[in-house]
């Protein structure tokens, strides 16, 4: 049955495809069958445009948006591809900035749907399909390619990019991804292609030997982003303010960002190397195009989430970040950011384990416990009894609305109101 509307068209992608963001693990495929088989069926979309593939655990967004603002400034056609979206399932596909059209979509179920019932894919190896077909129907210049989850058995990994970048490694996803920082470096580690680029953001020792192993097994040059650029910022009226000097030439480039959580700064070698080398391979990427786009990096592509000021007085900041490492980011932000006292709307999923990013949280904060409204949320009198636990005290909510109410109602000026815990939990206020 054709599907008439929009709406008609996502709540068959929400309802019959098995959907990671609302049930977890089960939506999970460990394999590339199905993704392998609907590009086969779409005739290879994968392989018609060029590409940049970012994977991490914590920063491939932002690093996927701010490369594709790089681009864009630049003057090619730019397809983007990232996950989860936030408001509307389109922010998933772009081309230079513009989430693509209602009817694209509509258009690409209704087309393909025999091919849909027969394969049966995950809404995520559906939504990749659909991004590649159609990145190539409009003759992107290049696609940035963000990973879903891991990388080696990721949808994503059949495209051959002109580079690969890895953010970071960090504990998350560790039912799927193993328990141990090499284990999840391994996963991560699947994206670098034969001959192909490989720049690593941030690593350590054990994760750094893991990078360097696989790089030779595909003859892979490697980059260490941050023993190829020194980064200096501080925030200035809303930007960042930034010296990158290069720790082979010693040439400087003072940039503002945009974006600023502190954690950008860790994000920026690997994109600066990934200018250089996309320069190498023939794309004409100036400083003044690189100066330009980091300044206007949520204009240019859309980007929200990230250390995202929603109202001043009392100041009201959202931000995606959701394991430990991402948290511990959040964290130090918060304590640069003058305020009287902290008010904390807080919701997180039940797959995980969340003692670890509870044990992170100020005692001194009021909680406003919730739940999003997915399946995967964790119940909200579990969670204030396990937060609670860790002397974190707060009301409970059934919704993140009445969550957030009752912490603007509470909210003195001077005061600061964080979002977060939840992707899902930021989504909803947004």
């Amino acid at each position: 049955m054709p599907y008439n509307s929009y709406r008609e068209t996502l709540d068959f992608l929400y309802g019959q495809l098995p959907m990671f963001t609302r049930i977890g693990s089960a939506a999970y495929r460990k394999d590339l069958d199905n993704i392998k088989a609907l590009c086969e069926a779409l005739d290879h979309p994968e392989q018609k445009f060029k590409s940049v593939h970012v994977g991490g655990t914590n920063g491939k967004g932002s690093t996927s948006h701010m490369l594709s603002a790089i681009l864009q400034k630049a003057g090619y056609k730019v397809g983007l591809h990232t996950s989860p979206h936030l408001k509307d399932f389109r922010e998933r596909i772009r081309i230079n900035g513009a989430m693509t059209s209602e009817h694209s979509v509509i258009e690409f179920v209704n087309q393909h749907l025999g091919l849909i019932n027969q394969i049966d894919p995950s809404f995520f190896e559906l939504s990749v399909a659909m991004a590649f077909d159609i990145f190539a129907k409009e003759k992107v210049d290049i696609a940035v390619i963000e990973v879903g989850l891991g990388g080696r058995l990721d949808s994503t990994n059949i495209i051959h990019p002109l580079l690969s970048i890895i953010t970071n490694i960090g504990f998350d996803h560790v039912d799927i991804l193993g328990n141990t920082l090499p284990e999840i470096a391994a996963e991560k580690a699947g994206i670098i292609k034969e001959n192909t680029p490989a720049i690593i953001g941030e690593s350590i020792a054990e994760t750094r030997m893991v990078f360097e192993a696989k790089a030779q097994a595909v003859h892979s040059k490697i980059y260490f982003a941050q023993n190829e650029w020194k980064i200096i910022g501080r925030n200035k009226d809303e930007l960042f303010e930034i010296e990158a000097t290069n720790q082979q030439n010693s040439k400087k480039l003072n940039l503002w960002l945009d974006l600023t959580g502190s954690y950008q700064l860790k994000n920026l070698p690997a994109i600066l190397v990934a200018v250089d080398e996309l320069s190498k391979q023939g794309f004409e990427i100036s400083d003044e195009h690189l100066t330009s786009a980091l300044k206007q990096v949520k204009t240019l592509t859309g980007l929200q989430g990230r250390w995202q000021t929603l109202q001043e007085n009392p100041k009201v900041i959202c931000d995606t970040g959701h394991n430990e490492d991402g948290i511990r980011e959040v964290l130090q932000n918060i304590s640069a950011t003058p305020h009287h006292k902290l008010h904390m709307v807080w919701g997180m999923v039940k797959d995980k384990d969340i003692s670890k990013v509870l044990s992170l949280l100020p005692t001194s904060a009021q909680y406003y416990f919730c739940q999003p409204a997915i399946p995967r949320a964790k119940a909200v009198n579990e969670l204030q009894a396990e937060a609670n636990l860790f002397g974190l005290k707060g009301n409970a909510y059934q919704t993140v609305k009445e969550a957030y109410e009752a912490a603007l109602n509470k909210a003195a000026p001077g005061d600061l109101i964080f979002i977060g815990g939840s992707t899902f939990v930021v989504a909803e206020v947004l």
